[in-house]
């Protein structure tokens, strides 16, 4: 049926990591004045970041961040606890450079967009936001599919822009986040369906539910996957129902991004949740991915462990906004410039381990 065609560009191919470049990176940090494996993930870091950025010389100073920012239907049920006005009131926020994004990346030098997808409350008139106005937010989808096919499509093209736009300026990672009061209600309905779990173990406090909150938002997401699992016929069709225009962009953003050889620093548990689904609609998309850290977020365990990650690190945290990511861009920063600076024992002229001799 015509309404659901996609767009073409997801019918192109992932792009292939050089694994020459890796080998190299793994043979100069056997060479570097260190003992071998001491640096731990700063080595894997760096090796994978050499092959992926096809170099010698992996980099991260040119980074740039998109937030995409969109209001939910199901947020009608009471599953958060702040109101839907909220959503437009941080996009008023980060217009001004006021959020935890706008100093990160400041503090970093990366560049920011803010992008608006649609909102029950209208920002047109905030100067430095994107505005791609899909609707007023998606539909409750405890009633009728989030959004529609045109909407899907047209949040994933978004994200396909955001990663053209950021290779064309020379960015060298891309950084993914997200604004939306009732997102962790679709992320989390999302994840039950692709993962095929229980709501109980992907369905966490979000904004700051109580237990009575949590206990509320479970029933919702369970009424919703009652209208939605038995008609599901694909990961995009599971978008579709239950995401949200957020979701969307970001699940559209990371897989151009490993399309078109583009490393990507995943935030927390809905940017995950957005890096599971592209995973899922592309397999092999999670080659191309780094993960920042594991958020307090019930749930984000299973779901980092679904996708083989290993979070750089574990703050406590839950912001979202790819603050976590934006923190964690430090480390994929030290780990280059210890791979391209530090010394090699020749160098340095210092003695290596001698492998033959005898404890």
């Amino acid at each position: 049926m015509t309404e659901k065609i996609t767009p073409s560009w997801l019918n192109e191919q992932l792009a292939i990591p050089n694994q020459e470049m890796s080998r190299l990176a793994q043979t100069r940090q056997a060479q570097l004045t260190k003992p071998p494996g001491s640096l731990g993930q700063l080595e894997e870091i760096a090796i994978k970041l050499a092959a992926l950025q096809n170099t010698s010389q992996p980099c991260v100073e040119q980074v740039h961040i998109a937030i995409f920012a969109g209001d939910h239907g199901v947020a009608m049920e009471g599953v958060s606890a702040f109101p839907q006005s909220v959503t437009s009131e941080m996009i008023r926020n980060f217009a001004r450079g006021g959020g935890a994004i706008n100093v990160l990346a400041r503090a970093l030098g990366a560049s920011l967009e803010i992008i608006n997808l649609g909102t029950v409350h209208d920002t047109q008139s905030l100067t430095d936001i994107q505005h791609h106005h899909l609707g007023p937010g998606t539909a409750n989808f405890t009633h009728i599919p989030a959004m529609t096919w045109d909407q899907l499509n047209r949040a994933l093209n978004v994200g396909f822009e955001v990663i053209e736009r950021a290779q064309q300026n020379n960015k060298q990672l891309f950084i993914g986040g997200e604004m939306g009061i009732g997102n962790t209600t679709s992320a989390s309905a999302l994840a039950c369906v692709l993962l095929n779990e229980r709501p109980a173990l992907l369905t966490g406090s979000g904004t700051g539910l109580d237990s009575d909150g949590i206990a509320r938002k479970i029933n919702v997401i369970s009424e919703a996957l009652s209208l939605h699992s038995p008609l599901v016929d694909s990961p995009l069709d599971a978008l579709r129902r239950i995401g949200g225009f957020e979701i969307a962009a970001l699940t559209g953003a990371y897989i151009r991004g490993a399309q078109s050889g583009f490393p990507i620093l995943i935030d927390g548990f809905i940017s995950t949740v957005a890096a599971l689904t592209a995973e899922h609609i592309f397999p092999g998309c999670k080659n191309w991915f780094f993960y920042s850290h594991q958020s307090a977020e019930s749930g984000h365990a299973r779901i980092l462990n679904a996708l083989d990650a290993k979070p750089l690190i574990a703050l406590n945290m839950r912001l979202g906004e790819g603050s976590g990511a934006a923190i964690a861009c430090n480390l994929l920063n030290m780990a280059c410039k210890l791979h391209n600076e530090m010394a090699t024992f020749s160098e340095a002229q210092v003695s290596q381990k001698n492998l033959s001799s005898k404890p």
